[in-house]
């Protein structure tokens, strides 16, 4: 569970070099993204306290986490909302998810590539 409060106290939407992200396009919104992220570690961290948590549950944390970003999308730009993405990868791998059920790929893109 301290992977949790970890991941929560790291500074976010800054540059990274390793992933070749230059840092938030828009600087307001670092505090209220940090925030909406750290909100989906404590999402997964309840989950994870339960110890009875499916993928399922935690995918469904990633929608209810996704959902959360709606009224900022229109403001980010891609790289920003490829790291609000890796944010969340970050989350799953704390968890062992492999896959978000497709619902990284319907933020990042409008839609799952890999649903025919």
């Amino acid at each position: 569970m301290a992977k949790f409060e970890e991941f929560k106290r790291k500074e976010k939407f800054v540059q990274d070099n390793t992933l070749f992200y230059p840092g938030i396009g828009d600087p307001t919104l670092k505090p209220i993204l940090t925030e909406k992220i750290n909100l989906v570690a404590d999402d997964f961290k309840m989950l994870a306290d339960k110890g009875t948590a499916t993928d399922k549950d935690y995918q469904n944390a990633i929608k209810n986490g996704l959902d959360r970003f709606a009224d900022l999308y229109i403001n980010l730009d891609t790289e920003d909302r490829e790291r609000v993405c890796h944010y969340f990868e970050e989350l799953m791998d704390i968890v062992g998810l492999e896959s978000s059920g497709g619902h990284l790929n319907d933020f990042m893109y409008g839609f799952d590539p890999t649903k025919k």
